[in-house]
């Protein structure tokens, strides 16, 4: 499954489609503005939220919450003590689950893992139109809006982190 992202420094109140490999509007990311923290959502095309992302409050490193139907799903920062910058960890809410993506995050190729097996690629290579990136979701069991959520997650941190340098 490809998801092809329009590209644009994401910000608050930001709005785009994210379309399959059909040109065929699948998923809409809603930045909401005028709230305290970075606060977006991930709908299908009759606009029913799929995903609910913020960024965690109160939190010593830079964190995003990715919650379904009100519940948590998974929590999104930086992976600590990493000699590589742009590796972060997605922490499921089961506790046990861990995801790794890992890459060069800003020019938007990377890669998302569990336990070593590739679930999701994100990757400007094989894509000819400009601004404009794709999330090749590798396993048929994954959830695409979850690995599209966790995408829009690290992105935002990356491009936030970047540019408090």
């Amino acid at each position: 499954m490809r998801f092809l992202v329009r590209d644009r420094l994401l910000g608050i109140g930001d709005d785009y489609w994210i379309e399959d490999d059909q040109g065929n509007k699948v998923f809409l990311v809603d930045g909401k503005a005028m709230r305290l923290r970075d606060t977006f959502e991930l709908k299908d095309p009759q606009g029913r939220v799929l995903i609910d992302i913020h960024q965690k409050m109160l939190s010593l490193r830079d964190t995003m919450v990715i919650e379904r139907d009100g519940e948590p799903l998974a929590r999104i920062r930086r992976k600590r003590l990493s000699l590589l910058r742009n590796h972060y960890r997605v922490s499921l809410a089961d506790g046990r689950t861990e995801l790794d993506v890992s890459g060069k995050i800003l020019d938007r190729e990377f890669a998302v893992e569990y336990d070593g097996e590739l679930l999701a690629v994100v990757s400007r290579r094989w894509l000819r139109v400009r601004e404009t990136y794709g999330v090749d979701v590798v396993r048929d069991d994954a959830d695409p809006a979850l690995l599209i959520a966790v995408a829009v997650c690290v992105i935002h941190l990356a491009e936030k982190e970047h540019a408090g340098d």
